[in-house]
């Protein structure tokens, strides 16, 4: 097959460079193009909070791949610059000297940019946010001086680098507006076990609390300021109060949007000659009969084959189950299924609880299972895939795994 097509993304991440991998891999061999906004080959996010972070792996080792591969496979690389507009009746993109690009299929995978905080003292040197390995080795720089920090957001990015910056000996409190860590995520069950978790490890919490101000002196951020006049000093700020997905260009272009970019079930925008993957898509799930948008790493990694297949004029629908993972301390935790605060009735724990080996569930009102947990216990993913798929009535069944191995 010989045409053109780009796909065009606002960052670094992985979802565009695996697109490259599969479009070449399904044998189409014209002309490719990769637009990014970062200067770095692209990369998966996932250890700039994790092993990168703690110093135990390093950027060539989660670079998706090496530049040799692009020039080798024929994929021109634009990084360092950003798509200004899109003109789907030309089905051309402009680049910031208005020069455009043609397409004839195209992909956005502009991703997610770090949410800010509207307070005074925000944009202040010393407030740090994370979503590049910049970000990421400025963070590691700082573990390095630093003897308190506060963190802003008790969601996954801050409570990873929590665990890094406790394991480097700084003292850390975290502010959260909601009642419990990852309450969007887990429900107040489970996010009660990472409240635990991080108090043993030396961490304050604060809950149900609303920022006023990021405190400055000589310049530098130097605490937070809560409204009821509480004020927690540190040497610098972490604000990890979510992520805002990327969807400008596409709302531009005229493409439907709701919280992401609307696709169908094969990943294909209202613009049946542009499809979405990653952070921003917005995807009618086959499997779980409902619209989602999930801002985690395993949609880039395994959209971009269905992606690449329906640019190729293949049927292909993403029928994954939303997947993600953490590891904090002494923890590693894997999450199967889609269950928000709502869509529960009850969560059953199979295992030790206490000792943080066990398997959660999450349970509708007819006892069917919609997602489920293994925390330090592993080998059990594709057994709690089963349980999810099949529907069944009956609750979960005690399910063996192996205990404290590594994933």
């Amino acid at each position: 097959m010989k045409s053109h097509l780009g796909f065009f993304r606002g960052g670094a991440g992985g979802a565009g460079a695996k697109l490259a991998q599969e479009l070449r891999g399904n044998d189409f061999d014209g002309h490719l193009t990769l637009i990014g906004a970062e200067e770095r080959l692209p990369y998966e996010r996932p250890p700039l909070s994790k092993e990168y972070l703690a110093g135990k792996k390093t950027l060539d080792e989660f670079t998706v791949a090496d530049a040799a591969w692009y020039r080798d496979h024929n994929v021109e690389l634009l990084l360092g610059t950003e798509v200004t507009a899109v003109d789907r009746g030309a089905r051309t993109v402009t680049l910031p000297d208005g020069s455009t690009l043609p397409y004839d299929k195209m992909a956005l995978a502009t991703g997610a940019a770090s949410r800010s905080l509207p307070v005074p003292g925000a944009d202040a040197p010393g407030v740090y946010t994370l979503r590049t390995v910049e970000e990421s080795d400025a963070l590691v720089e700082l573990f390095g001086t630093a003897r308190r920090l506060v963190v802003i957001g008790a969601g996954w990015i801050g409570l990873e680098v929590t665990a890094a910056a406790r394991a480097a000996g700084v003292a850390v409190t975290v502010v959260e507006g909601t009642s419990a860590p990852l309450l969007g995520a887990l429900g107040p069950e489970m996010g009660e076990v990472f409240a635990d978790l991080h108090r043993a490890h030396g961490v304050e919490f604060r809950f149900d609390a609303r920022v006023e101000q990021i405190t400055v002196s000589g310049g530098r951020a130097q605490g937070v300021r809560l409204a009821d006049g509480t004020t927690f000093e540190a040497d610098a700020v972490l604000v990890a109060v979510g992520a805002r997905p990327r969807i400008e260009l596409a709302e531009a272009a005229g493409l439907l949007t709701g919280t992401g970019v609307l696709v169908d079930a094969g990943l294909t925008s209202s613009d049946p000659n542009i499809v979405a993957i990653g952070d921003i898509a917005e995807q009618e799930h086959p499997v779980l009969g409902r619209r989602i948008r999930v801002e985690h790493w395993a949609n880039a990694l395994n959209q971009p084959a269905a992606a690449a297949r329906t640019m190729l004029g293949k049927a292909a629908p993403y029928d994954r189950l939303p997947y993600f993972f953490t590891d904090q301390y002494d923890l590693g935790m894997e999450y199967t299924g889609f269950a928000t605060p709502g869509d529960y009735e009850r969560v059953v724990v199979r295992g030790n609880l206490g000792g943080r080996e066990f398997v959660a569930f999450w349970l509708d009102d007819r006892r069917r299972v919609l997602a489920g947990m293994n925390v330090n216990v592993w080998d059990v993913g594709d057994r709690i895939k089963e349980l999810i798929l099949s529907g069944a009535t009956r609750g979960p069944p005690r399910v063996a795994g192996t205990c404290k191995s590594p994933r």
